[in-house]
């Protein structure tokens, strides 16, 4: 069974979704973050998994659900903190951010019968997803993050180290206001999509 990671900040006004800013302000860019970060624990919390475990820069609030083991962040990089994530794990470990609130259950549970790592690619360049059979934080540092070619430099890096690689479809993360009403056309039914629309209506009135 498989260790489901979810690496996130506390969605604070001004610290997530700067990009989001303007139409939307730091509150409502907070609120969307916290929308897309409760559809994602609620979608692994739904998916089989040995353990969920949330990689947090912050403080837990009312919109984790049960059976979550909370770890603190790391100092460093992005490529180091994720690299940590991993190295928390003994076993098979899939690891998502907080960026794609239209993950499902289903997405989430892989099987690495045939492949050593799963690889999500996202629609910037980056990725959503990946998943190592036996998690070495090794193949993560150094790998430049919140670049056009973090995923291609990622799964080349798996693919160098000689694993198999399954790739997972590709999904669009919420960076900017563009991408998050193309994401919540996907998921119209979440928390999400219901906080953008109440969002999107204050903006309007603006």
């Amino acid at each position: 069974m498989t260790t489901l990671i979810v690496i996130a900040k506390e969605p604070l006004p001004g610290r997530v979704k700067t990009r989001l800013t303007p139409p939307f302000t730091p509150q409502e860019a907070a609120e969307l973050a916290e929308a897309a970060l409760a559809d994602s624990l609620r979608a692994v919390a739904a998916a089989p998994a040995s353990r969920r475990v949330l990689v947090l820069d912050g403080s837990p609030g009312p919109w984790l659900p049960p059976g979550f083991d909370v770890v603190p962040q790391c100092a460093g990089g992005l490529d180091e903190r994720l690299a940590a994530a991993f190295g928390d794990c003994a076993g098979p470990a899939l690891l998502i951010g907080m960026d794609t609130p239209q993950v499902t259950p289903e997405l989430l549970t892989v099987d690495f019968s045939d492949c050593d790592a799963c690889f999500g690619p996202a629609e910037d360049g980056g990725f959503w997803a990946l998943g190592l059979v036996r998690p070495d934080p090794a193949l993560l540092r150094g790998v430049p993050m919140s670049t056009p070619v973090t995923g291609a430099v990622q799964r080349e890096r798996l693919v160098a180290a000689g694993m198999r690689v399954r790739d997972l479809p590709r999904l669009r993360d919420v960076d900017t206001a563009a991408d998050a009403h193309a994401v919540a056309a996907l998921a119209p039914f979440g928390r999400f999509a219901a906080c953008l629309g109440r969002c999107g209506a204050a903006a309007g009135g603006r």
